[in-house]
């Protein structure tokens, strides 16, 4: 009994990674319809733009579902177009992220899913391609020319090396930091081809520059924005929601990409102002599917639904902080499991006061007095007193401090930060 029920748990465990939907299988077993306004949008911007080479900003808190939805987006318009996603996290070092070594990024994954969906482009002109790119990287360490001779593909050979070979992305910031217009033309040499041989024009969604640093963000969109729009093809950048509250970066997006900028809100879970009132009704559409999200992961012998419900009013509607608190709760279950196998474990009202308690806990870490004033000001007032400061941004990307989107968007305090208010003394106790 105990070792079916701490497999049970194991299982559930495993369903509770916080990683994207990617794959046809995860997708079957997982997805719930969410986000269809959004994939909407995304495909008229795609289909109806005016230009061939237009660039898209994706936007929203992390954890929202972005990568999940831009997964299902690529699969919906994938007869279309010759879509190629990836994640710039699998490619390059987060913190040595910038507008060449992205460039360079989409070259490497245009040539490789060419390869690997075995699209025609002539030898002589993959040739040329192969060796403009291999004579561009001289560091001593690494002759790459001597490495493709030896029979490496030559791009699979640089998509290992940007991840991990400092000296790789060096040199590349060296070669095209005053020269980026050559390399973009043969981005867009690369573009041609395939188009040509698939008759299908390119879209490429870099998924994960939301992950960024804000200070990385800002460099890499408010400097360089403009070489990041000069390829000649589609592309759909994904950005923290936090940039576009910094002043100078919001109107340098907007006019370099002629306002193509769509953003994926937080699931409401109630009306501004009501999750601060005692038994206010949430709205139960949103609260059946994320319990939906949770149900096709964890077994309702596991979970009842009065727990599932109360999960969600803890996530504030974000599906990143639902299935960490459940991921929490899984893991004090199988502990207890092990500790007292004879028991009959299940995620009650107990088991998930504790998991919001260790989340509240690492919440607390990183907060000093200053932001406890923001977070107090915010949940008064439904917005910060001055939304362009810096602490204010570091909040939101943080999760701490949630945008909720109606006709003018509103601000709300992470439900589980809340009790930090009141422990605090800025709040009554409810």
């Amino acid at each position: 009994m105990a070792e079916d029920l701490l497999k049970s748990f194991q299982e559930a465990y495993r369903n509770l990674e916080l990683l994207p939907l990617i794959e046809e299988n995860d997708l079957r077993r997982f997805r719930v319809e969410y986000g269809e306004g959004t994939i909407d949008e995304l495909i008229q911007l795609v289909e109806d733009s005016p230009n061939l080479d237009g660039k898209v900003v994706f936007t929203g808190h992390r954890g929202c579902g972005k990568s999940t939805l831009l997964a299902e987006f690529g699969r919906r318009i994938g007869d279309k177009y010759f879509v190629v996603l990836f994640s710039i996290a699998d490619k390059i070092e987060m913190s040595d992220v910038n507008h060449i070594n992205v460039l360079f990024s989409i070259a490497v994954n245009l040539m490789l899913s060419a390869s690997a969906r075995q699209i025609d482009i002539p030898a002589s002109t993959k040739n040329a391609i192969n060796k403009w790119f291999a004579t561009r990287i001289r560091t001593e360490e690494i002759n790459i020319e001597g490495e493709v001779s030896k029979g490496f593909n030559i791009f699979d050979l640089f998509s290992t090396k940007l991840k991990v070979d400092s000296k790789v992305r060096y040199e590349l910031k060296q070669e095209f930091e005053r020269k980026v217009s050559e390399l973009v033309a043969q981005l867009n040499i690369i573009a041609a081809e395939i188009e040509l041989a698939t008759k299908q024009e390119i879209l490429v969604i870099i998924d994960d520059l939301d992950k960024l640093d804000l200070e990385v963000v800002n460099r890499l969109f408010k400097d360089n924005i403009k070489a990041l729009c000069l390829p000649g093809f589609r592309i759909i950048y994904t950005i923290p929601i936090a940039a576009l509250r910094e002043t100078a970066l919001k109107p340098t997006i907007e006019n370099e990409t002629n306002d193509q900028v769509v953003v994926m809100p937080v699931l409401k879970l109630f009306k501004k102002g009501e999750s601060h009132l005692a038994n206010s009704t949430p709205y139960q559409e949103n609260i059946q599917i994320l319990c939906e999200i949770l149900t096709k992961r964890i077994s309702t012998n596991l979970l009842p639904s009065s727990t599932a419900e109360k999960i969600v009013l803890n996530s504030g509607g974000v599906l990143r902080e639902l299935i960490r608190i459940s991921n929490e709760c899984c893991r004090i279950c199988l502990r207890l499991i092990r500790r007292k196998p004879a028991d009959k474990v299940m995620i009650d009202d107990g088991i998930l006061d504790e998991a919001v308690n260790n989340i509240r806990n690492d919440f607390a870490m990183a907060l000093g007095s200053g932001d406890y004033q923001i977070l107090q000001t915010v949940y008064q007032n439904f917005k910060p007193e001055d939304p362009k400061q810096q602490e204010f941004l570091d909040l939101l990307h943080g999760l701490y401090v949630l945008e909720y989107r109606n006709r003018k968007n509103w601000y709300d305090v992470h439900p589980i930060v809340v009790e930090l208010l009141q422990d605090e003394g800025l709040l009554p106790s409810r």
